[in-house]
């Protein structure tokens, strides 16, 4: 009695108060999404301070300080995607694709050579590598192609339509070159039409063509004198078989990771850190960032960085479930494929047990045009997740 009449003198103080998402305008958010994908951020920027204070002389913070404005203008660009119905991405999809194979082929006249490849534009104030940003438009047109072509021409047909549209950005990222972000491509495109009920005979004949084609390339055409891969593609592809075998140069790498990753045992070795810390691990701001993890931080953080990741995964799986339509479950199983392939080879030529690709640890490797695409990436996430909410609610609401 003596609350209600408490409630009916003072309503404003029984009020509820909105959350944060609310605040913000996203009520439907899926905050474990969003604070894994922040955890990851933070603790990447936290790793590049502590592993790279004397790589830039005179600027001990120059990659840490960088990566947290890439991190923090990729939040706001999560933001800005998880307000936007992403069903309009489906009536862009020739426009995304268009743009896709321009900027990537545009690369390869007007792009700045480093390192022997032509990955990225050299802007004003940083450099632009529009096959990062690719990846997210390669699910996004290619699910939309998927959708609107379920019913044109016979499953044969479709299926080469399907292939024909992924892997043509892959050649083209191919010839920077740029293997790593390219094998990128090609999982995208096979996640989406598997989710697309592509007939699983026709998956298993081209991985039958793709092995072939692995065969021919590592063994083959070296064997007859025409290799296709450039001579360090080929040693980091198979020096994983080996690594001791060549230990002064692409064996060299693993070696070292491994050391490092070892050295970390349970706790971490913090400030004495050396094989990171002395460079003994080369790329270790990018390639071999988990590295520096798991030596500074031991397994305990090691296990806290992949149990985020799995955090990440699983939301995004999660979403599939929920989409309110078709083109989002291509699209949320498109970009979950993406980064769980990338989080799989990433670690896992960091332990020695891939190849060496220089696919980056998504959101923590340096690098701006990563970081936005996937926080980008993680924005359509939250919209297809928003949708799918509000649709619900608009179901059940009386």
């Amino acid at each position: 009695m003596y609350a209600t009449r408490a409630r009916q003198a003072r309503p404003e103080a029984f009020a509820v108060r909105p959350g944060i998402a609310e605040r913000l305008g996203l009520p439907y958010m899926d905050a474990p999404l969003a604070l894994s994908a922040v955890a990851l951020a933070a603790f990447g920027v936290f790793a590049l301070e502590q592993s790279t204070l004397n790589d830039v002389p005179g600027s001990p913070g120059y990659f840490a300080d960088r990566q947290a404005v890439y991190a923090v203008l990729g939040l706001a660009g999560m933001y800005l995607l998880a307000r936007v119905d992403y069903s309009r991405f489906r009536e862009l999809r020739v426009g995304i694709y268009t743009f896709l194979c321009a900027s990537v082929a545009l690369v390869l006249v007007f792009g700045f050579a480093a390192r022997g490849s032509r990955r990225a534009f050299d802007l004003p104030f940083f450099s632009f590598q529009p096959s990062e940003l690719g990846k997210l438009l390669l699910v996004l047109a290619l699910a939309g192609f998927v959708i609107d072509g379920a019913r044109r021409g016979s499953a044969r047909q479709r299926t080469v339509r399907y292939l024909c549209l992924g892997f043509a950005p892959a050649a083209l990222v191919f010839l920077q070159p740029d293997l790593g972000t390219s094998l990128v491509f090609g999982v995208i495109t096979l996640a989406v039409m598997y989710v697309g009920g592509v007939r699983w005979t026709h998956l298993a004949t081209i991985g039958t063509v793709l092995a072939a084609l692995v065969a021919l390339v590592l063994v083959a055409a070296p064997t007859v004198g025409a290799p296709i891969l450039k001579g360090y593609q080929e040693e980091r592809l198979t020096s994983f078989l080996d690594p001791s075998g060549d230990p002064s140069d692409a064996g060299y790498q693993q070696n070292q990771a491994k050391i490092a990753i070892g050295s970390g045992e349970k706790t971490g070795r913090g400030d004495r850190a050396t094989q990171t810390r002395l460079d003994f691990v080369p790329e270790r701001h990018t390639d071999f960032i988990f590295a520096v993890i798991g030596e500074r931080y031991g397994f305990g953080g090691a296990a806290l960085v992949l149990s985020l990741y799995a955090l990440l995964i699983w939301r995004a799986l999660r979403i599939v479930t929920l989409s309110k339509n078709s083109y989002g479950i291509l699209v949320a199983g498109g970009i979950a494929a993406m980064l769980l392939f990338q989080v799989f080879v990433n670690v896992g030529m960091n332990l020695g047990i891939m190849p060496i690709t220089g696919i980056p640890l998504p959101l923590m490797s340096y690098g701006g045009s990563s970081v936005l695409a996937t926080f980008l990436a993680i924005g359509v996430l939250q919209s297809i997740h928003a949708q799918a909410r509000l649709s619900q609610a608009g179901r059940f609401a009386w």
